[in-house]
C-alpha cells in the first residue's frame, strides 16, 4: 500500500564565519591598456557562480558588460586574500569588496577625466560603452582606453584596493547571547511524499522552495542553487550512507555509496523572496548552504504525516522505515 503526506520545514542561516571571527574580503580594481576593466579577487570558484555574480556586482556600479571586464581569481601570486569559499559568505562579503572598490576607483577615475576633459569638477560626469561623459555635454568625452594610455605614457596605471569587514560579536559563552551572524538567510520549503508501506520506499512527488536571497543579483542562478540544494538534501534524507564502522567506511565506492539520480527529483517550484538587505552589495545575501538545511526534515516530517514514524537517524533508508513500521504494529 502506498500512502501521502506532505512536510515542511524552516530555517534560518547566519552569513559568514561568525561569532566575531575577522571575516574580511580585499578586491583590486584596475584599469588596463584596452580600456576594460580588471577585478581581481582571492575568491575560489567551487561551483556557487561566484565570478558571474561579482562580475555583474562591479560591472553595475561602472554601467559595464561582461566583455568589458577581466575577473582574476584563484591566483594567490595576482589577487588579494578574499577569504574561503564557505559559509555562503562569497556573494555578501567579497561582493561588498568588490561594490566598494568598483565606486573608490569610480572616483579615481572621474577625477582623472576631468583633468583629461579641462573641467572644472567631476559633478555631471557618466559612464556609458567605456567612456566617460559630461552629462550636459555628451560630446565632452574620452574612453577607458585613452585614460589608460595617457596614464601608461607618464608611468602610472590606476589601481585601487578596498576591504570589507563582516560585522560580527563574540557570544557570551555564560548567557550565550550576542550577534554572531549578520545577515541571516531565511527560508521554508514543503514536500509531498509517498511511502510504500510494503517495501519502506519514499518517492518525493512534490516539492515547494521559498528562499530569502536579500535581492537576487542572478535570479537563474538563484535558482539553480535551490536545484542543487535540494538535490543534495534529498541525498542526506534518503540515500547518502558512509556506512561508518569502527572508524572504517564500509560504502567507500559509488556502487554501494548511492546518490539521488534525476528520476528521485520532483519538478521543484521555487519561490524567490527578496527584502534587499540594506548592507549587502546591491541587497544581496549569500544562499550557498542554506538551500540544503530544510530539505531533510521537511521529507522526514512529510513521511511521519504519511505513515506515522519518525525516523531519527538518518537515511531514511527502506530498512529502517519498515523497522519503524514493524515496532508500530507491534505496540498496537
Amino acid at each position: 500500500m502506498k500512502k501521502r503526506g506532505k512536510g515542511i520545514a524552516a530555517s534560518f542561516y547566519g552569513t559568514g564565519y561568525g561569532n566575531g571571527f575577522p571575516d574580511v574580503s580585499v578586491a583590486t580594481v584596475g584599469l588596463e591598456d584596452d580600456g576594460r576593466i580588471s577585478i581581481s579577487v582571492g575568491a575560489s570558484e567551487v561551483g556557487q557562480g561566484a565570478k558571474t555574480i561579482l562580475c555583474q556586482i562591479g560591472g553595475e556600479v561602472l554601467n559595464l558588460n561582461m566583455h568589458d571586464l577581466i575577473f582574476v581569481n584563484d591566483d594567490s601570486r595576482k589577487t588579494p586574500d578574499s577569504g574561503t569559499a564557505a559559509a555562503s559568505r562569497q556573494t555578501y562579503n567579497t561582493g561588498n569588496a568588490v561594490k566598494i572598490s568598483m565606486e573608490s576607483f569610480k572616483e579615481k577615475l572621474f577625477e582623472i577625466a576631468k583633468d583629461e576633459l579641462k573641467l572644472n569638477s567631476s559633478i555631471g560626469l557618466h559612464i556609458k560603452d567605456k567612456s566617460v561623459y559630461l552629462k550636459i555635454f555628451p560630446e565632452k568625452k574620452i574612453s577607458f582606453e585613452k585614460i589608460a594610455q595617457n596614464l601608461k605614457k607618464k608611468g602610472m596605471k590606476l589601481v585601487v584596493t578596498e576591504s570589507f569587514t563582516a560585522q560580527t560579536t563574540v557570544m557570551d559563552t555564560q548567557s550565550g547571547q550576542g550577534a554572531p551572524y549578520w545577515p541571516y538567510t531565511f527560508n521554508c520549503y514543503g514536500v509531498e511524499v509517498e511511502v510504500d508501506t510494503e517495501t519502506g520506499k519514499v518517492n518525493i512527488i512534490k516539492a515547494l522552495c521559498a528562499q530569502d536571497v536579500g535581492k537576487a543579483i542572478n535570479p537563474s542562478m538563484v535558482e539553480g542553487q535551490i536545484d542543487g540544494g535540494f538535490v543534495m538534501g534529498v541525498g542526506y534524507a534518503l540515500f547518502e550512507d558512509l556506512g561508518l564502522e569502527n572508524g572504517r567506511i564500509k560504502n567507500n565506492k559509488f556502487s554501494r555509496y548511492i546518490i539521488p539520480t534525476s528520476l528521485d527529483i520532483p519538478e521543484i517550484e521555487k519561490v524567490i523572496i527578496q527584502e534587499p538587505e540594506s548592507t549587502g552589495p546591491y541587497g544581496a545575501k549569500g544562499i550557498g548552504e542554506p538551500v540544503m538545511i530544510p530539505v531533510a526534515p521537511a521529507i522526514l516530517n512529510g513521511i511521519y504525516d504519511a505513515v506515522g514514524v519518525r525516523i531519527k537517524e538518518l537515511p531514511a533508508t527502506p530498512e529502517k522505515i519498515l523497522r519503524a513500521l514493524r515496532h508500530i504494529q507491534k505496540i498496537n
